[in-house]
């Protein structure tokens, strides 16, 4: 019994410890954003908390004045757009997808799976200069709509994959008591599969969310003048890191919040399906 709770007290301060060396540069990164110059760059010492904190960095990043090269806010409206853009057109094509694959017998035995994997597998580094050439043969280079494509074509597999997982978990005699009651397969999707996948559906729809929020590759090649979060922050130079970082803290907020909200379907679709609701 003595031995179980040591072993318990041990995972548990692993766990603490593992959480705390994550979290340590997203809380650095938030006291930056606070200091005053001579806090940031102090040549003699790490300056952790003996400074008077300052909202500066914020009035610089997210003020009224749109003219400024640190401003912020431009970047944070293209990153919305695009993000909340390809996470509705992922989340749409990938439950359609997702039920053909789980529901209808002679799509699921084909290798599409695999071929969904393979394309998952593929980095999105491998195909940026093909479409670099096609957004610009078809007009959509530099635009909010060629990146809502783009972050769709990379996340739609992974989008596919998690909906596939959460249908397989209906059960599939609830399909046919509905058929047999004269239920078809429309009603069956709308009235039956998206209700109980409601939780599934949101938790995939945070992570593409995310995962568009975050991208970066893309967003350098396939735009010019439109900068999202990430771009914005690697335009900023050494001497404004006190601007880059109230930008990226203000960045993090909407997907930390995001993810509190629905972190017990977080849990259940990283682990794609072996924690159950």
């Amino acid at each position: 019994m003595m031995e179980k709770t040591i072993l318990a007290k041990i995972r548990y301060f692993f766990s603490i410890a593992i959480v705390g060396l994550f979290l340590f540069p997203i809380g650095w990164w938030a006291l930056t954003s606070i200091k005053p110059p001579s806090a940031i760059f102090d040549r003699d010492r790490a300056v952790f908390f003996d400074f008077e904190p300052t909202l500066a960095n914020y009035l610089v990043v997210l003020g009224s004045d749109w003219n400024t090269a640190f401003e912020g806010r431009s970047s944070i409206i293209s990153s919305t757009v695009i993000a909340a853009g390809s996470t509705v057109l992922t989340t749409t094509i990938a439950l359609m997808a997702a039920f053909a694959l789980s529901r209808i017998l002679y799509l699921r035995d084909t290798p599409y799976l695999n071929i969904i994997l393979f394309q998952r597998m593929l980095p999105p580094i491998a195909i940026i200069i093909p479409l670099v050439f096609i957004f610009r043969n078809t007009g959509l280079h530099d635009t909010h709509l060629g990146l809502i494509f783009a972050h769709t074509l990379i996340n739609l597999p992974f989008a596919l994959l998690l909906m596939k997982s959460f249908m397989d978990d209906i059960p599939t005699t609830i399909d046919d008591a509905a058929m047999i009651d004269g239920a078809t397969r429309r009603q069956c999707f709308w009235k039956i599969h998206l209700p109980m996948m409601r939780g599934g559906v949101a938790a995939t729809a945070i992570l593409c969310f995310v995962f568009s929020w975050t991208e970066f590759i893309l967003a350098v090649f396939l735009t010019n003048t439109i900068q999202t979060v990430p771009v914005k922050i690697t335009t900023y130079s050494s001497w404004t890191y006190g601007y880059a970082s109230a930008l990226g803290t203000s960045a993090l907020l909407p997907a930390f919040i995001l993810i509190l909200l629905c972190q017990r379907q977080l849990a259940r679709a990283l682990t794609m399906g072996a924690i159950k609701d």
